[in-house]
């Protein structure tokens, strides 16, 4: 094959550039045989006989040989050392491989006379995984060739894929042998089978497998699919023989060498004319260059004037370097040096000429340990603790009609830089396999987008997954997050689930319309209940005024201005002065409040209830007794409110949940326990005052006010009882505004229930504001005047 070929012609360039060399052995020239690789083991011995000894008549007995060949390059197929390195070791035969690095050979394996020029390969698991993360291709297939080093690449490739998170979809092993493809030809149509839902697959090659996977491939057209493989990439290149489509668009990772200067050269000057014992050359220049033969001796003649190897394209014969040609040219070179450091040690020896002077076997203290500097500008060892890994250029197969190719450096991957592992991949050098006009993609399943968190699905891969939505205030803002992030309490998610945004901060402001509303009517009640009061100072000594006791009315009118006023402490910043303040003095103005209906109540029951002048009623109600029930019930609210302020009074509290996007500032009440005794009391005293009123509702008299107080305590407790359920069930700013309606909603009550129809007669019916109004009833004129 042409690319073997150009192996043999590295191994030569390599020779005569050493030769030339009159650093590196002066005075000696190296020699070298080629024998043809035969697929015959016994036909393989015989050609180590045949090198070793110089006649294949007699083995162990060397004669007839000029020149004594100290060491022996093997190709590519790992085959072959297996299958003569058992010999070699009897002979302790140097044997150097050109060939992919394998850890089973060398000091701690089978064949310790075997030596590596190669690199190791351990990176390209790190570098394919690489590649595969660059392009977010999470769902691949491996093809490989049966063998230790097929299983090994694919145990290599499942441990670092696990790490990265990309899943294997199928494993494929391929027969290195064709008879059995045709015998199992059922089995290996499932290649097609595997792969269709696949869009990107690996393929592994060892040397002894390259045409049998790639027949096996092109066979079964398995096409616009992404192939990415390794350096021992060799397909068939016979020009119309070659399918376009299969291997269009091909990702090879190439092992990474400098540029060897003068073999380009080489290869333009390298003729049969000049090497007229190469027959392959000049088979090669038959093929290629319509040459006729000569009778005489079957060398080519006629041909094209003034050819050279370096015309014929790329598919044919590639001027530039293989990976295989670069290595056996530095197994070359480190024989070489070997050689000269052997030949400094024994200088003192007779000469070089002499034909016992080297023996193979001394060779191997000095291979085991030469370490050189390439004309290329690289280390070479072939030592295995200090070999490392390969860096890779990553290659573009580029096919054309005719079975032309070109290939195309697009990145690389360097296992150890400055940066650690490095890869750099140019994409728009790229070209995709056939019909593929956009980046390629490979998944098990769509990627998650942001708002949106991956489930993994019971017993299968974790590439196969469902996409969730993130729950409420959480947020995954990148593609194929595995768990949504809680935002903090400062913060809250957008609609998409996909950002944080920063919550404002709100609270039930003079600015807000409600707040603004809530303020309106708390001042509007004040001024009209101040009002109310003017107007019965006015008229304080008129008979409706006096009848229902002018100071307690006066009282209750001004406790409801202090009500209404007491709910502008609940709008606007909360501070920690006006969260005490708003709860104490809602508890006692309201508490005077209710005190006053009760005493007010009280008033009129005891003054129906005198029948005679003397009784002792009559002197708790000439005395004023009623009157004490305001400052008694306001001094036991006083001490559960001083209780609550000296055991946990209310605070500022941040209520970051209420609201979507908004921070509340609200007061929290502190002790709840608290804040309910002082509720719970003055509900009590509201249901105190509703009983004594609804009992004494009945009561004659032109100006008796016991149904309005009954009415306006069924309003008071009316609005506390639904305020309580509908308080519990509210949140941020509502709750609040709750709580001041309620407030603003009991007060009023009060206000119109009890002091509306009194200002209607005073106003409007004044004629009926006046003693000659009065019904005469059987109760003395002296029950009125209180």
């Amino acid at each position: 094959m042409p690319l073997n070929y150009q192996t043999a012609l590295s191994f030569i360039f390599a020779i005569e550039e050493i030769n030339r060399n009159p650093h590196l052995l002066p005075n000696i020239s190296l020699g070298y045989e080629f024998h043809n690789l035969l697929p015959s083991y016994w036909r393989l011995l015989e050609s180590f006989f045949i090198l070793h000894t110089g006649q294949n008549e007699m083995p162990n007995y060397t004669c007839g040989k000029e020149s004594k060949s100290v060491a022996l390059l093997t190709g590519t197929s790992w085959a072959t050392s297996a299958q003569i390195g058992p010999l070699l070791e009897l002979y302790k035969f140097p044997q150097v491989s050109f060939g992919s690095f394998n850890p089973m050979f060398g000091d701690n394996g089978q064949l310790p006379s075997v030596y590596q020029v190669a690199s190791k390969d351990t990176s390209l698991v790190h570098g394919m995984v690489s590649l595969m993360l660059h392009f977010s291709w999470t769902w691949v297939g491996i093809i490989v060739a049966e063998g230790h080093k097929g299983l090994q690449f694919v145990s290599d490739f499942r441990g670092e894929a696990e790490k990265s998170r990309v899943c294997i979809a199928f494993v494929k092993m391929i027969s290195s042998s064709y008879a059995s493809y045709f015998l199992h030809i059922e089995k290996n149509d499932i290649i097609a089978q595997e792969a269709s839902p696949v869009n990107v697959v690996i393929i592994y090659y060892d040397t002894d497998s390259l045409n049998h996977v790639n027949h096996y491939i092109q066979l079964h057209l398995v096409t616009w699919k992404v192939w990415v493989t390794n350096s021992q990439w060799h397909a068939d290149v016979a020009g119309r023989n070659f399918i376009l489509d299969t291997f269009h668009g091909l990702l090879i990772f190439s092992h990474h060498h400098e540029k060897i200067s003068g073999f380009k050269d080489f290869i333009q000057k390298a003729t049969p004319s000049k090497y007229p014992e190469d027959t392959f050359l000049s088979l090669f220049w038959f093929q290629n260059f319509h040459c006729s033969l000569s009778e005489s001796d079957c060398s080519p003649k006629n041909c094209t004037p003034n050819a050279s190897l370096a015309w014929l394209p790329e598919n044919i014969f590639d001027p530039v370097m293989s990976d295989w040609s670069y290595d056996i040219y530095n197994a070359v070179y480190a024989v070489a040096y070997a050689l000269q450091e052997m030949s400094l040690q024994q200088i003192q020896m007779p000469p070089m000429e002499d034909e016992g002077m080297f023996y193979p076997w001394q060779l191997h203290p000095f291979m085991k340990s030469i370490q050189f500097t390439s004309p290329a500008g690289e280390q070479v060892n072939l030592d295995l603790t200090r070999k490392v890994d390969a860096n890779y250029n990553i290659v573009n197969l580029w096919n054309f009609p005719e079975g032309l190719r070109l290939r195309v450096k697009v990145g690389e991957f360097f296992s150890h830089s400055q940066f650690g592992q490095y890869l750099a991949i140019s994409e728009d050098l790229i070209e995709w396999a056939t019909e593929i006009t956009e980046l390629p993609h490979s998944s098990c399943s769509e990627s998650c987008h942001p708002g949106f968190r991956k489930s993994l699905q019971e017993g299968k891969p974790v590439c196969c997954f469902v996409c969730t939505p993130c729950l409420e205030n959480e947020i995954a803002n990148g593609t194929d997050i595995e768990q949504c992030v809680m935002c903090p309490d400062q913060e809250y998610a957008n609609i998409q689930r996909t950002h944080c945004l920063q919550k404002s901060v709100i609270f039930l402001s003079y600015e807000d319309p409600l707040g603004k509303t809530l303020a309106g009517i708390a001042l509007s009640f004040t001024i009209i209940t101040s009002a109310v009061l003017g107007l019965f100072v006015k008229h304080q000594d008129t008979p409706i005024v006096k009848a229902n006791n002018r100071a307690l009315s006066y009282t209750l009118l001004i406790s409801l201005t202090f009500c209404f006023l007491c709910t502008l402490l609940f709008i606007g910043h909360p501070n920690t002065a006006t969260c005490i303040l708003q709860h104490t003095t809602f508890a006692v103005v309201f508490t005077v409040a209710v005190s006053t209906v009760l005493a007010k109540t009280i008033t009129v029951v005891l003054a129906f209830k005198v029948t005679a002048p003397h009784r002792s009623m009559r002197q708790l109600l000439v005395s004023g007794a009623p009157n004490s029930i305001i400052p008694i019930c306001s001094l036991i609210q006083l001490s559960l409110c001083g209780v609550w302020m000296g055991t946990n009074p209310p605070y500022i509290d941040t209520d970051a949940h209420s609201e979507h996007g908004h921070i509340i500032i609200m007061c929290n009440k502190g002790s709840l326990t608290a804040f309910y005794c002082v509720l719970g009391y003055l509900g009590s005293l509201a249901l105190l005052s509703f009983t004594v009123a609804f009992l004494a509702r009945n009561l004659p008299d032109t100006f008796n006010e016991a149904k309005f107080l009954t009415f306006s305590m069924l309003v008071f407790c009316s609005v506390w009882v639904t305020f309580l359920p509908v308080y519990h069930s509210s949140k941020g700013k509502v709750m609040v505004a709750m709580e001041v309606f309620s407030m603003l909603a009991s007060s009023a009550g009060l206000l119109v229930c009890i002091f509306a129809p009194k200002c209607f007669i005073i106003l409007f019916r004044p004629e009926r504001n006046s003693l000659h109004g009065f019904r005469v009833n059987k109760y003395p004129e002296e029950k009125v005047s209180f």
